[in-house]
């Protein structure tokens, strides 16, 4: 399951991506309901690997998504070539603590968090929800193509990563679909540059409007 992110270009390349027009994170789209963020949420080790190391990532992101009023909240739409998405950033007295990005598409929908320690980054959740039919997959699209299924939230099968950050350093990775064990430094290596370059454009994006 570790390579499951090189098929996403080829899934959303061809998903039509839809943007709420609500003011905040909780308003459900149109079309389907939303993943929803972390909140009062404690990351649990599972296991001794890092314990040390992690603990302060941990316990940053456990006060973060703990905080019910932000000084700031400012919304800014992505548009690209195939698609679109949503970037919410999050400021406690003019300091970026996070930014959660969201994808909606007919076939899988994706919520990415990021928390910021002094204004790097130290810890990113990933959520990818694909969906056991497309979002329009309704009965009569059932009984037209002789399926057994109508498209149903619930039955996403559901995709989690957490990276963990260090001076600039992804020192961990865990996939809620993987047995747990370590993974390899190179694939670490380019773990750490696709999420890096991700976060450092939002961040120029953000700094634009």
């Amino acid at each position: 399951m570790k390579n499951w992110r090189n098929l996403l270009p080829l899934l959303f390349a061809f998903l039509t991506f839809e943007i709420g027009s609500c003011q905040n994170e909780n308003d459900k789209s149109k079309d389907v309901e939303e993943i929803k963020i972390s909140r009062n949420e404690i990351d649990a080790p599972v296991n001794e690997y890092l314990t040390q190391k992690l603990k302060p990532i941990r316990e940053n992101f456990k006060r973060i998504n703990s905080t019910e009023n932000w000084t700031e909240i400012k919304q800014i739409d992505i548009l690209e070539s195939s698609e679109s998405a949503i970037a919410v950033f999050y400021f406690q007295k003019n300091k970026l603590e996070k930014v959660i990005t969201r994808h909606f598409g007919e076939t899988a929908q994706k919520l990415t968090e990021y928390y910021l320690i002094n204004g790097e980054l130290s810890f990113v959740f990933e959520k990818l929800y694909k969906y056991n039919r497309p979002i329009y997959w309704d009965s009569i699209a059932k009984k037209e193509n002789n399926d057994n299924e109508v498209f149903d939230f619930e039955e996403s099968e559901i995709i989690e990563d957490k990276s963990y950050f260090s001076n600039g350093t992804l020192l961990h990775q865990i996939n809620n679909q993987d047995c747990g064990s370590p993974f390899a430094s190179d694939y670490l290596l380019e773990e750490q540059e696709r999420l890096l370059v991700e976060f450092k454009r939002l961040i120029k994006l953000e700094k634009k409007k």
